[in-house]
């Protein structure tokens, strides 16, 4: 499978194959190109409406002059704790980012909660972030506004600075969020049954979205609530496939 790169040539493919509709893995299948890779060219390039392959080819050449002329300026690389790779640090932290974008999360708040993901204490102050993440304290925190309201972040303050916090509980909280929001969603499609007429096409489809969305949301809610253990259980460690004998 090739690495390294991508040609201008494959920016027109991967352009071609989003005009004809293709699926990210189809058109990594055409390239032999892993899909993360076309996931996040196509993310990082204005998304699937939006991508131009020559705009997107010249973008990325500017990206990596400006990370070739940093690198010249401190080529060491952030000391990691626990033996980590730092590189393999980044490219992970990168590969988070780039997953949570493809999910609906804006740029900088996909970047603001992957970097509070990895980190070991699950906290970091404005000033860690944005030293982190090499942008304003500002963007920093106009990002975990975003992420409060999806209860993902919460503020916790340390004198006259804060610190920005995700619980272990980040996923059992954001689920039951999206649960509530679902349900909302619901309700208000159930309003406009009586308005449009319950005997109508209109009215009937409102009812049936209810309906289904009712269900979604409460099972999501009582999932959730049935997992919420094994967010605060120790994973086992892991079972040696070979012990050194045969």
């Amino acid at each position: 499978m090739p690495g390294g790169r991508l040609t201008q040539q494959e920016r027109r493919q991967i352009a071609r194959g989003l005009a004809d509709g293709l699926a990210y893995a189809e058109i990594a299948r055409q390239l032999d190109r892993p899909t993360s890779t076309i996931t996040r060219e196509v993310t990082r390039n204005g998304g699937p409406a939006d991508y131009r392959a020559d705009a997107a080819h010249r973008s990325t050449e500017h990206r990596a002059h400006r990370r070739t002329k940093a690198a010249s300026r401190d080529t060491r690389p952030a000391p990691q704790p626990h033996g980590r790779d730092a590189d393999e640090v980044g490219a992970y932290e990168e590969a988070l980012t780039t997953v949570l974008l493809a999910s609906g999360a804006p740029l900088m708040m996909s970047r603001v909660l992957a970097a509070l993901c990895i980190s070991d204490t699950g906290s970091l102050t404005a000033g860690e972030l944005s030293a982190h993440l090499k942008v304003s304290p500002a963007s920093v925190s106009k990002a975990v506004a975003f992420l409060e309201t999806q209860s993902m972040v919460r503020r916790q303050r340390e004198g006259r600075r804060e610190r920005y916090v995700i619980d272990d509980d980040i996923m059992h909280q954001s689920m039951m969020a999206s649960a509530r929001s679902t349900a909302q969603v619901a309700a208000t499609a159930r309003e406009g049954v009586p308005v449009l007429g319950a005997d109508t096409a209109a009215g009937t489809r409102l009812e049936n979205m209810a309906r289904y969305l009712d269900f979604v949301s409460e099972s999501m809610e009582r999932a959730a609530e049935q997992a919420r253990d094994i967010l605060h259980t120790k994973p086992a460690p892991a079972r040696e496939e070979e012990n050194g004998s045969d």
